[in-house]
């Protein structure tokens, strides 16, 4: 038995499906199917019954599996281990980040970091507060940018402090405070950003005991930001959001100055894979040199 026939067996019990598995591997759906018959005709076992809806795993099929997944990992550790003995740095790295992250940074530090590490491989997730936590928790990612503290018992690095801004509309007739306070805001229709338990502006909006209007609840800070620029309401976004904006908008710092921490999180930073930790160390150089690091730490 050779190891591609490993790897399409382990494609479609993942797809559930010979059409899913075969566009994933860039195979014929004939030469999946070739693939599959003749690694059970091989191990003299029923790998997977074939249903109309698509492919699904016999009972000896799910305990070969977990075999084959191990073979898998093997394969992966002993290419690796032979792109270093070349001197290749290899691996995976997989990253949650927010929105404002993905436009601002991520574009700048990727390209950074590939030219250092061009074999190391990135995937990123997009999501809010809500779903960094799940991935982060679950595995899906290595490590995740985050809004800290966080409700989960990660462990966080801090790296800077994004100032929070009152945005206000066009015409609006508070639109020439130098600052504000939200008890001056408690009146006006406001458009609460839905980011998730984590959210700065949710907590301290609530440790305020000052109840705004809230009017709309979205997650997309550009949709946000023109609601705000038609009149529809007032919100409070981070400083990173806000590159970029219309010029009509009127960007007013809170009183007292109030800001969102943005970190990294993960299950452990030890337990990293090199790539990762690679990573990480890519990040904090990028941020430093731009001069946007405003905490340090010696455990990277």
């Amino acid at each position: 038995m050779i190891i591609s026939k490993y790897q399409i067996f382990h494609a479609v019990a993942e797809a559930g499906s010979l059409r899913t598995a075969s566009k994933k591997l860039n195979l014929t759906q004939s030469g999946v199917s070739y693939a599959i018959s003749s690694l059970e005709k091989e191990l003299g076992i029923s790998l997977f019954e074939r249903e109309r809806s698509g492919m699904r795993l016999t009972h000896n099929g799910e305990r070969i599996l977990s075999h084959i997944k191990m073979i898998l990992h093997h394969e992966e550790q002993l290419r690796k281990e032979a792109l270093s003995i070349k001197g290749i740095e290899t691996g995976l790295v997989r990253i949650g980040t927010l929105s404002s992250i993905s436009i601002n940074w991520l574009p700048r530090i990727l390209a950074s970091f590939h030219s250092q590490y061009p074999h190391i491989e990135v995937k990123t997730h997009l999501g809010c507060y809500d779903e960094m936590n799940k991935w982060i928790s679950n595995k899906t990612v290595d490590f995740g940018f985050v809004s800290l503290p966080t409700s989960k018992p990660f462990e966080v690095y801090p790296l800077c402090k994004d100032k929070l801004f009152a945005l206000l509309p066009p015409a609006h007739p508070l639109k020439d405070q130098k600052s504000i306070s939200l008890s001056k805001l408690k009146d006006e229709p406001f458009i609460m950003p839905q980011w998730g338990a984590d959210d700065n502006i949710r907590r301290i909006l609530l440790n305020s005991n000052i109840p705004l209007q809230t009017k709309y609840e979205l997650m997309e800070g550009r949709t946000i930001i023109a609601m705000v620029q038609n009149g529809l309401g007032i919100s409070i976004l981070p400083e990173l959001i806000l590159e970029n904006i219309p010029l009509d908008i009127h960007l007013i710092p809170l009183e007292p100055e109030e800001y969102r921490i943005i970190g990294l999180a993960a299950l452990s930073f030890k337990q990293l894979s090199p790539a990762a930790k690679k990573f990480i160390q890519c990040i904090y150089a990028w941020l430093t040199e731009q001069g946007l690091l405003d905490f340090s730490t010696t455990d990277q």
